[in-house]
């Protein structure tokens, strides 16, 4: 482009580039069809008025003049409809402010140089200002001659008049582009706010960091991009992880193989974890051209080609705790679509600050679940190893929190060669249940140990204890001592509002010792415990279990127990160990821990 900078100056490139004025200009252009049969009209209106052998109808932008309507106009000018702006008499009607009717082009010093005196012939001059609602020049309704004219004062009536239609014709148009624009960024909002809250629901699913990522790209290519790479940097003492995902099913293995070189390829890794901390965000609208061409790795390189790797976003995944940069989202558009939108970055940034939130929620799980599990395996009791008494337990817990709760299980020979043996469930799933549960199982220990009273008393002890001691929270536990006897073992027990025993025959039958229900420990004692005793032959294995093996909402107490019975009648020629494996697979789906304690007698 070729500016007559000595006649514009600066003053004249300033309201030429008056972004309010070129908004204007731009909204007329955004609904502007090849032809436009009102500006047309007007300008034959112009071509038939003032008898001018060309009309136009002019909008003046940064660097071109568009030809909304004309007539008289040649070829190619008249199809293309756009010339440079150095061909243009109408930019000095924008920028004088006014209209202006030159006689003679050529004697005028802003005009004298223009290439269209020579290429259309044009030498007279009459252009009247057109205006948008604010009173902003955006163009001129204008009529040529090719022969010096001077025009008359009549003449210029007529053209400001058509002008000032004009003018109301572009008004429409522009109050039509900025409505248009209204409902379209009502709509963008709309979808970037269904984007930003279907990623929340989905990474609030999960304590996954990996599935979280796999998640997050998933709705990413599903609204934004065509597909991504994210990326968190390896901690201290973790590795990097990189997932990535593409629209189209069919570049799955090509994905999969980027997320496998990506962790490989730490250099590559490292560039785009810099990139996005020194800058929010970087958006190129040729991703080829930039990102692509900094990758080391040549196979990482020809996969993202086959992806198609055109208009690129990437931003960093920050933390909200520790307002560090963990990673980096890219999102990459084919070579075939549209850049990224302002808007599409606010919603990709926000993307990045919400993964950033679900990766230190995953972090603080793990370590939490961690503390969790050191805290259960010391609350558990290590399994003594007792002559004719083959103790098996599992400890499984609650799906959903912190992995650690109230159940328990627990073994321990006395002096005179009996075995005590319990099972209970403190109620709920938390650190302070565990508390309560190691605080219960510790009494059970100290007041049964080296006594040779009942169960039941035991339990009545207990409760006067948990009761005089205030220990908070109320449990179910069954207590049982196993001992030698004549026709092989005898088992005395208590239960307090626990599931009944289960004593699986060595014929395969299984008995379910349900006793009348007496109240939960922890509660203000009334009558002393009851105690039950069973005679069982040599060869049976006694089952004893927390409440989340049996318990379904959907079923009855009695239901669970059956179930589990036939687990053991099918399968009584398994091992301890592998019953119990059985039996943990046949239970109830559920947000409730698990304790099972086999005691096999030989």
């Amino acid at each position: 482009m070729v500016l007559q900078e000595d006649v514009i100056g600066n003053a004249g490139h300033g309201v030429l580039a008056d972004p309010l004025r070129l908004r204007s200009v731009r909204r007329i252009l955004s609904g502007h069809r090849p032809s436009d049969p009102a500006f047309d009209r007007l300008a034959m209106l112009v071509n038939k008025l003032v008898d001018a052998p060309m009309a136009v109808v002019c909008l003046v932008d940064r660097e071109h003049q568009h030809l909304a309507g004309h007539v008289g106009v040649p070829e190619p000018l008249a199809t293309g409809r756009v010339m440079p702006l150095s061909h243009s008499f109408s930019r000095h009607v924008v920028i004088a402010g006014e209209l202006l009717a030159i006689p003679d082009v050529r004697q005028d010093p802003r005009m004298r140089d223009n290439p269209s005196i020579h290429e259309l012939g044009a030498l007279a001059y009459a252009g009247a200002p057109v205006t948008d609602s604010d009173g902003l020049i955006v163009g001129a309704l204008c009529a040529v001659d090719q022969e010096p004219r001077v025009w008359t004062p009549s003449e210029i009536a007529l053209i400001s008049e058509l002008a000032e239609v004009c003018s109301s014709e572009v008004r429409l148009r522009i109050a039509r582009a900025a409505a248009d624009e209204a409902r379209h960024a009502a709509e963008s909002a709309h979808q970037q706010l269904e984007v930003l809250a279907e990623l929340t629901e989905s990474l609030a699913a999960t304590m996954d960091v990996e599935e979280a990522m796999r998640r997050l790209g998933d709705v990413v290519t599903a609204r934004l991009a065509d597909w991504c790479v994210v990326t968190i940097a390896g901690e201290p003492r973790g590795a990097a992880l990189v997932s990535a995902a593409h629209r189209h099913p069919g570049r799955a293995a090509d994905m999969a193989r980027l997320a496998e070189l990506g962790v490989r390829s730490k250099a590559d890794l490292r560039a785009m974890v810099r990139a996005v901390r020194r800058t929010r965000a970087v958006r190129t609208p040729d991703g080829a051209a930039d990102l692509q061409s900094r990758l080391h790795d040549a196979e990482l390189a020809a996969i993202t080609t086959r992806a198609g790797f055109g208009a690129s976003l990437l931003v960093p995944i920050t933390s909200p705790v520790r307002r560090e940069t963990l990673g980096a989202v890219l999102l990459v558009k084919h070579p075939d679509r549209q850049a990224f939108t302002a808007a599409e970055e606010r919603t990709a940034a926000e993307i990045g600050r919400r993964a950033g939130l679900a990766v230190e929620n995953s972090r603080l799980y793990r370590e939490q679940r961690h503390v969790a599990e050191v805290l259960q395996r010391s609350l558990l009791t290590e399994l003594p190893d007792i002559p004719g008494v083959g103790l098996h337990a599992r400890y499984v817990p609650a799906q959903d929190g912190a992995a650690v709760g109230g159940d328990w299980y627990d073994a321990f020979a006395q002096p005179d060669g009996s075995v005590m043996v319990a099972v209970g469930d403190v109620a709920g799933h938390d650190v302070e249940a565990a508390a309560t549960m190691g605080q219960l199982r510790n009494l059970v220990r100290g007041d049964a140990y080296g006594r040779d009273d009942e169960p039941g008393e035991l339990l009545t002890s207990l409760d006067q204890a948990l009761h005089g001691l205030r220990v908070p929270g109320a449990a179910t536990a069954v207590l049982a001592r196993v001992a030698r006897s004549w026709s092989g073992w005898s088992i005395t027990f208590a239960s307090a509002g626990h599931p009944p025993p289960l004593l699986l025959l060595p014929d395969g039958k299984v008995q379910a010792w349900w006793v009348p229900p007496e109240p939960l420990l922890g509660l203000p004692p009334r009558e002393p415990r009851t105690t039950s005793r069973r005679f069982v032959p040599a060869g049976s294995t006694l089952v004893l279990y927390t409440d989340g093996l049996v318990e379904n909402r959907s079923r009855l107490l009695d239901d669970g127990v059956a179930r589990i019975s036939a687990v053991l009648t099918e399968n009584a020629t398994s091992t301890p160990d592998e019953l119990c494996e059985l039996l943990l697979a046949a239970a109830p789906p559920g947000n409730d821990d698990i304790a099972l304690l086999l005691v096999h007698l030989t």
